[in-house]
């Protein structure tokens, strides 16, 4: 480049648009999807440590897809192309591949291709992209608005990592905004501006997750008024208003976002819940949906999920479609809604107006998302889990059963308010107690189980990796196991998420969240050095930077242990943990571990309760010393309520005490469990034998006041019966979930 078109270039880049300007360089300067890209991830440490594999970001504009690649570009050695598929064809894809095979053969440097909007190639350019993706002659960065998982030909999906980004929270586009008018190289910095609170609420509130929309109308704000009689540029409410007026709803009419909002709209009729189906309907006409889509999908669920439990619904929805076909828009919403009403309630009604109430909370509410188990999961459950933790309806008594239909930032709003005529009357009953019953719902623990919220990563799978950790995690012992799975059932962790598991030992727990998080990280701390020795051998199998991180340390060392790694402000997502407590620390343990969660994090721990473990004495036949019997379960029964013996006196009441001191919303399951044990002469000799630090089983029944032949005939009694025997035995065991908030 000769100097004038570097000067030329330094000019384009000067009068560009502030978002463009304001494009983030560094990690450091990137704002928002923490999610993938925050301390401990996986893509952070891949990008750190110039390991990258190919990748596809997918989400609504605005949310840093293509910022995020230019920060990789910013942070990896290998020569970086960028290619718009807009604009671009297969002899561009050509002409980057022999860059990229000219570059690896001769400094043997490896090339990125980043395309942009990469859903816009047709098969045969992204075909054309396979063989060298394959080889690693190129690294693939995509960037797509649409799903990728029916966008992006399925074979470059399988070879890709795919990490999904969120609409940006208000807090993000403050952060952004304030940003913009401190840089005084790239934003408005040499300028004096005062930017009123309100102001700046406005803007952030209709860009409604768009850091472009919000450096846009701010970009306005500014260069469109001048400054007052002290230099300052005032940037007020009314300013701001002018700037940008109309709130932008994301649906594209042949996206994710239009098959998520008619699934919801589907299942919210389903569910017989007007007040969502006014909701999600208004959301589709606000962007702009065909009526006639929304009457065809309505005309579908009259016949497939009414039929003939009413059979004037196939009639109304067809009349009120003729009638919208006879008059049309605007006028026709009233048919619109009052077809869907009488699907969600199946009488005949004239409280169409409810639709104009929708319509206004879309217009003025915040956009929320459509709640993760309403999406629709037949294209992407596994990919994205979409659709998991729908209740069908169906399924349950009455065909109706609770759940939540409307976004959160809407529950318990209704819209819906049914009249006292003519056969409304007969259900406006029905439908305040289905409403109760869904709030109750909404308030209580329910099933025990926390949200399922979405996945936003996934990866190529790879079979070998998987092989070896079904090898790994499949070698516990079937309560262990048991024990395992029903905490991750429990815990839903998160492919993004970044685990802790604080009593690693064997690494029970360890593989299971290597598995379930591979784009976020995993923790093992282990006080005991062979067994993380161990760990660590096990875990060089895998890539680098797919390792677990192996601590050696005491809990009260995590801190330490972490600040040599460079990660002291790290928190964690998920915290499990196995036999992690006991009385004599019970709640300082608790505290210490909600030092580490995340501010959406959860502590999941499962622990066997000592007070109820079994007893020896129920082992055994007592035919012929019932009299001794009584004397030694007494004995037995009162070693567990010693309150000198902490080790074994306590149970969950010490649990959920210890949670709710620690200032963490708790929730505690206990479950009895039975294993098949085997006695053997060494389990006898301890029993009756000389305790070290702690007394005997024999000891303490002497200390209850049997004498020593006494003692001696329980332990011949146990040696007759138990030795060598398999008997059932019996613990308790409880699943703690705790946190500051309720997980996502």
């Amino acid at each position: 480049m000769d100097l004038f078109a570097h000067g030329r270039q330094a000019q384009i880049e000067k009068e560009s648009p502030l978002a463009n300007r304001m494009r983030p360089r560094t990690l450091e300067e990137y704002v928002g999807q923490a999610h993938i890209v925050g301390p401990g991830r996986l893509l952070r440490r891949a990008i750190q440590a110039d390991q990258l594999s190919s990748l596809i970001f997918y989400g609504p504009p605005g949310t840093g897809k293509t910022t995020l690649a230019r920060v990789i570009s910013n942070s990896t050695q290998s020569h970086f192309i960028t290619i718009n598929a807009v604009l671009s064809g297969v002899a561009q894809i050509r002409e980057a591949i022999e860059v990229a095979q000219e570059r690896r053969n001769l400094y043997g440097q490896r090339t990125t291709l980043f395309v942009d909007e990469v859903h816009r190639w047709n098969k045969a350019q992204q075909d054309a992209l396979l063989p060298h993706v394959e080889n690693g002659t190129i690294i693939l960065i995509g960037a797509t608005t649409e799903n990728p998982y029916f966008e992006v030909n399925k074979a470059l999906v399988s070879r890709s990592r795919i990490f999904q980004l969120k609409p940006l929270t208000q807090d993000d586009l403050r952060q952004i905004a304030y940003q913009a008018i401190n840089d005084p190289e790239r934003g408005y910095g040499q300028l004096t501006i005062d930017l009123h609170p309100a102001a700046l609420d406005h803007l952030v509130d209709v860009a409604n997750g768009d850091a472009r929309g919000v450096l846009n109308a701010l970009e306005l704000a500014v260069e469109t008024t001048p400054p007052n009689a002290q230099g300052v540029v005032v940037i007020d409410l009314d300013v701001a208003e002018k700037s940008i007026q109309r709130r932008t709803i994301l649906y594209d009419k042949e996206g994710d976002v239009h098959y998520d909002t008619i699934s919801a709209f589907i299942k919210s009729l389903r569910g017989s819940d007007p007040d969502a189906a006014m909701y999600w309907m208004a959301k589709m006409v606000y962007a702009g949906e065909d009526p006639r889509f929304i009457f065809r999908r309505m005309a579908i669920l009259a016949g497939e999920d009414v039929g003939l439990a009413d059979p004037q619904a196939m009639a109304v929805v067809v009349s009120c479609w003729e009638a919208f076909e006879r008059i049309g828009m605007p006028e026709g919403r009233f048919h619109l809604a009052q077809a869907a009403l009488y699907l969600a309630t199946c009488p005949k009604s004239n409280s169409a107006f409810a639709f104009f109430d929708a319509l206004a909370a879309v217009e003025k509410e915040q956009e929320a998302d459509v709640p993760n188990h309403l999406k629709d999961g037949n294209r992407d459950k596994e990919g994205f889990g979409h659709g998991q933790g729908y209740l069908y309806p169906h399924a349950y008594k009455d065909h109706w059963v609770a759940q939540q239909y409307l976004p959160d930032a809407l529950q318990g709003k209704l819209f819906y308010d049914p009249s006292d005529q003519g056969y409304e009357r007969r259900i406006r009953e029905d439908v305040a107690r289905r409403r109760e019953a869904q709030l109750e719902a909404m308030v209580e623990i329910g099933d025990w189980r926390l949200e399922i919220g979405e996945i936003y990563t996934t990866s190529p799978a790879n079979r070998a990796r998987e092989a070896w950790l079904q090898r790994t995690i499949s070698q516990a012992g079937g309560n262990l196991a048991a024990q395992r799975d029903k905490l991750f059932e429990l815990a839903i962790v998160q492919r993004h998420h970044r685990v802790l598991d604080v009593n690693a030992g064997s690494g029970l727990l360890t593989w299971e969240a290597v598995r379930r998080a591979p784009e976020g990280g995993v923790w093992a701390l282990t006080p005991d050095l062979q067994a993380g020795q161990a760990l660590r051998q096990m875990a060089e199998r895998l890539p680098e930077v797919e390792r677990p991180f192996i601590l050696i340390g005491a809990l009260e060392e995590l801190a330490y242990l972490l600040e040599l790694r460079g990660e002291a402000d790290l928190r964690f997502d998920r915290i499990l943990g196995r036999n992690v407590l006991t009385i004599d620390d019970l709640r300082l343990t608790i505290g210490r571990l909600a030092a580490w969660v995340a501010d959406e994090g959860m502590i999941c721990l499962v622990q066997t309760l000592p007070r109820y473990t079994q007893r020896l004495y129920a082992l055994v036949d007592w035919a012929g010393h019932e009299g001794l019997r009584e004397r030694v379960a007494a004995a037995e029964e009162a070693i567990y309520h010693d309150p000198a013996d902490p080790l074994v006196n306590w149970a969950e009441g010490d649990l959920e005490t210890a949670v709710r001191e620690a200032g963490l919303d708790g929730r505690l399951l206990v479950e009895r469990q039975t294993e098949q044990r085997q006695i053997g002469p060494n389990q006898l000799a301890r029993w009756f034998g000389a305790g070290s630090d702690r007394p005997s089983y024999g000891e303490r029944l002497a200390a209850a006041g049997l004498s020593s032949e006494e003692v001696g005939e329980v332990e011949r009694l146990y040696g007759r019966q138990l030795e060598r025997q398999v008997v059932g035995w019996e613990t308790a065991v409880a699943l703690v979930l705790a946190g500051n908030q309720k997980a996502a």
